[in-house]
């Protein structure tokens, strides 16, 4: 696998610092942040339907499946043959198909830092699909999302990864162009979402918009605090 710069884990929630004391929000930070309106509305409308207790389960519940997902591939990456939890076998079974046709891995949950556009955020991995490097993102869920559409930000978040992993591997002539979102369901095959260089640089140009935004933001209401 690929050798990172020196780096720090996550200081404060939503941001990472490296090893010089650099810190830097999280590609998830600025995303939420600046979030549309309509998004806003719909997940207002989620928690209202629900009630907020029964809203709070179902995102608890999803974050722990979605971690446990995480350690799973990233121990059967790393060459570890370890036992599967009960509780996230069928996300497993699913996700096969795909970790099948992983080859080449250069980098596993590894931080990496944007310093150019100031922003940092945790790749799930950098590898091969079916024989072409890309960013890849695991997500999980109950039920197949369909369309490009139903997966919010996250093609903007393999976009901003994207970015700064060929920031960080710049000398090393190593650049991404495509993007895989495998998503794990229960009882069926990853859906896959694979995305070209051409869409890559859609959603990257919106990734960009959405970050100078986040910066206007920051510049106007929140006070200064040291990053670079």
């Amino acid at each position: 696998m690929t050798a990172l710069p020196p780096s720090s884990s996550q200081s404060r929630k939503g941001y990472f610092t490296d090893a010089q004391g650099i810190c830097l929000p999280s590609v998830t930070t600025i995303l939420n942040a600046t979030k549309p309106p309509e998004a806003r509305a719909a997940l207002a409308r989620w928690r209202d339907r629900l009630g907020h207790e029964a809203a709070t389960r179902v995102a608890t519940t999803a974050s722990r499946r979605g971690s446990g997902t995480h350690r799973q591939i990233y121990r059967h990456l790393k060459g570890e043959r370890i036992a599967c939890p009960d509780s996230i076998r069928p996300y497993w079974n699913s996700m096969q198909p795909v970790l099948s046709e992983i080859t080449d891995v250069k980098l596993l949950e590894d931080t990496v830092f944007h310093y150019g556009l100031g922003y940092a955020g945790k790749v799930d991995c950098v590898a091969s699909f079916r024989g072409v490097p890309c960013v890849c993102d695991w997500k999980t869920a109950d039920a197949p999302k369909g369309s490009v559409e139903r997966l919010h930000d996250a093609p903007l978040q393999i976009a901003a990864y994207c970015g700064a992993v060929n920031y960080v591997l710049a000398d090393q002539a190593f650049e991404l162009q495509q993007g895989l979102v495998a998503i794990a369901i229960p009882n069926h095959p990853a859906e896959v979402f694979w995305f070209e260089p051409e869409e890559m640089l859609a959603y990257w140009q919106q990734w960009e918009q959405r970050l100078a935004e986040y910066y206007r933001y920051r510049r106007r209401f929140l006070p200064r605090t040291r990053t670079l």
